[in-house]
């Protein structure tokens, strides 16, 4: 069985914390408000293929631009596609 680290929040676990509240409040927004928060939901969902599928996650780059330090630190200066 896998179980991650939590002795530190580094960028991927906040990113992750960040997904659960939106998708959560999102969700509980549809239910007792308007059904229109269901859009919240999907935004977060589709963001999340395209982080899996492209690697590019623009709350993460926020979340790094405030401070937080990913678990593996990206040693190269140069973007993927000049590896």
């Amino acid at each position: 069985m896998y179980i991650a680290k939590t002795d530190k929040w580094y960028l991927e676990r906040i990113i992750w914390l960040i997904a659960g509240v939106f998708t959560l409040t999102g969700t509980l927004l549809a239910v007792f408000h308007s059904v229109y928060w269901l859009i919240l939901t999907g935004l977060v969902g589709v963001n999340l293929i395209v982080f899996a599928l492209t690697g590019f996650c623009i709350m993460a780059n926020i979340v790094y631009k405030l401070g937080a330090k990913p678990v593996i630190e990206n040693k190269s200066k140069c973007c993927v596609s000049c590896k």
